[in-house]
């Protein structure tokens, strides 16, 4: 119960002529018993809070940058109106900031018997789980003098999604699988790749391809046409170690990583591959199996909504034991990690013939562009040097990647905004030449 600014104004207003025409008790008494009186009755004829029936329904999921609504059900079963405040609590990352009074204070009016909806608009910045937190509620009498306050726990849940912001690149990918694939009229010729069918001779084509006892047998020079195996293998494994925790703009290294890996999978899966996730620091965090095209992304980024950077060092012999037992014929793994010296040399380059004598192996990692900003930099002293610091760690991120690539690794570098393209290019390349 507290009183209301209404209360506290009346009595201030009450004290200025007792302190002119009767200072004393009697004055005081006589202001203060009739608002007194006033304010009992108020708080008598408030709807009561606690007997207050609420529910929850709405969006159960949600794309980081959109909105979800979340609507709340108040039913009052007592005799009394509410005329109520109430504030739906959620966590601080469930709105932009500064929008949260706005967006979480409601006001409303329920008759006796009656049900009244309200609705919550949720913006969060953040992957993960929100969970609702209290849902108090200030009930008011007619006056507006005095009221009742109570809280209720009333359980939902809304998960954020990645937003995969670039499925903006998939039609032209697919476009290019098409041709790939023998479905416009650019066909691969190459090792490794399935017999499609046979068309005639052109000038200008590979003599290597031509059938000549389908020759034989017709007027025309015949050509064999091949198009990339299906149903390949495909291990998408995200390192969810420390060195993912790094921010690269607005976000960390992990949100990136998730987004080219989804790109990825949509692409895979479109072209036939079977895909599947792993996310590993020193433990495995999430594991995607087995799911069918049609369930594949929603798998993926249900998989990828709760995942967060651990600050620990990641276990790349167990990162690797994972992996072997998770793609136990030959597969395509890809590896979402870092470039940065430490972590390659002294975890991943001893393991890495354990995957790249059975699989074919592509490591993924996301650069900072501010190096590259900082590398251009000159017209001061402090200018140069951080010219050359970037310089430094180019050079440096440049020899961790020679040195993948002489264990037959094939290495993409690329920002945030470009990771995804150049995996999904690498893929298609890898599927050109015949190699997956």
């Amino acid at each position: 119960m507290a009183l209301t600014g209404r209360a506290a104004l009346l009595a201030a207003l009450g004290s200025l002529p007792v302190g002119i025409l009767e200072p004393g008790w009697t004055g005081i008494l006589a202001v203060n018993g009739p608002l007194a009186l006033a304010c009992a009755c108020d708080f008598a004829l408030a709807a009561p809070v606690r007997r207050l029936i609420l529910n929850r329904s709405g969006d159960t999921t949600a794309r980081l940058g959109e909105t979800a609504e979340v609507t709340l059900t108040v039913a009052n079963p007592s005799r009394r109106v509410l005329r109520a405040k109430l504030r739906d609590g959620w966590p601080p990352s469930s709105w932009l900031p500064g929008t949260e009074v706005e967006s979480s204070r409601h006001q409303l009016t329920v008759p006796s018997g009656e049900r009244r909806r309200v609705t919550t608009r949720l913006r969060p910045t953040r992957r993960g789980d929100r969970q609702a937190d209290r849902v108090t509620i200030r009930s008011y009498g007619p006056l507006g003098l005095f009221s009742r306050q109570g809280a209720h726990r009333v359980p939902w849940s809304v998960r954020v999604l990645p937003p995969f912001t670039s499925r903006k690149h998939l039609p032209s990918k697919l476009a290019r699988l098409r041709e790939l694939d023998g479905r416009t009229s650019v066909l691969t010729r190459g090792e490794g790749t399935e017999f499609d069918s046979l068309r005639e001779y052109v000038p200008g084509d590979d003599t290597r391809s031509i059938d000549w006892r389908a020759t034989a047998r017709q007027t025309t020079v015949a050509l064999r046409t091949w198009r990339p195996e299906r149903d390949r293998h495909i291990l998408l494994v995200l390192d969810t170690g420390r060195t993912s925790a790094g921010r690269v703009g607005d976000a960390p290294r992990l949100d990136a990583a998730m987004d080219a890996a989804l790109l990825l999978a949509a692409l895979a899966s479109r072209a036939g591959d079977r895909v599947d996730l792993l996310a590993y620091d020193r433990r495995a965090r999430a594991l995607v199996q087995n799911r069918s095209a049609n369930e594949l992304l929603p798998s993926l980024v249900n998989a990828m909504a709760a995942l967060e950077p651990e600050l620990v060092e990641t276990d790349s012999r167990g990162l690797t034991s994972m992996a072997l037992r998770t793609a136990p014929r030959r597969s395509l793994i890809v590896l979402l990690t870092t470039l940065d010296a430490a972590p390659v040399e002294q975890g991943l380059l001893p393991v890495l013939p354990q995957l790249t004598h059975r699989h074919t192996v592509l490591v993924a990692a996301v650069a900072d562009p501010y190096i590259a900003h900082m590398a251009k930099a000159r017209g001061s002293a402090e200018s140069v040097y951080e010219a050359a610091a970037a310089a430094q760690a180019q050079n440096e991120r440049q020899r961790t990647a020679d040195k993948l690539r002489r264990h037959g690794v094939t290495v993409v570098d690329a920002t945030p905004e470009n990771l995804a393209p150049a995996l999904a290019d690498a893929y298609l390349a890898l599927k050109a030449a015949g190699r997956l």
